[in-house]
């Protein structure tokens, strides 16, 4: 998978709400009504990583959900990362 530039990375921004860019890698933040409302979305989401071979840095404290989206093979952001990001959002949007 091939790293993108920043310009693209900042046109994909627009398609992923909540989303930023730092630190070589896309980040968000989530809040739930409690730890296991976060756990749920947390297994939700890893199953949708196993599934799509990419996998997010992340932790979890309490009702705050934390994720980092970067292909560490590539350097980068690539593709892989807003792939899996737009998914997440789905996951979210259907709690």
């Amino acid at each position: 998978m091939k790293k993108l530039t920043e310009e693209q990375i900042l046109n994909q921004l627009k398609e992923v709400d909540g989303w930023e860019y730092h630190d070589n890698a896309i980040h968000t933040t989530f809040e739930f009504k409690d730890f296991k409302d976060a756990f749920s979305v947390m297994t939700r989401i890893a199953f949708e990583a196993e599934a799509q071979s990419h996998h997010p840095d992340w932790s979890n404290v309490y009702n705050k959900l934390h994720i980092s989206l970067s292909t560490h093979d590539a350097g980068g952001i690539t593709e892989n990362d807003f792939t899996l990001a737009k998914t997440i959002d789905q996951i979210i949007e259907g709690e």
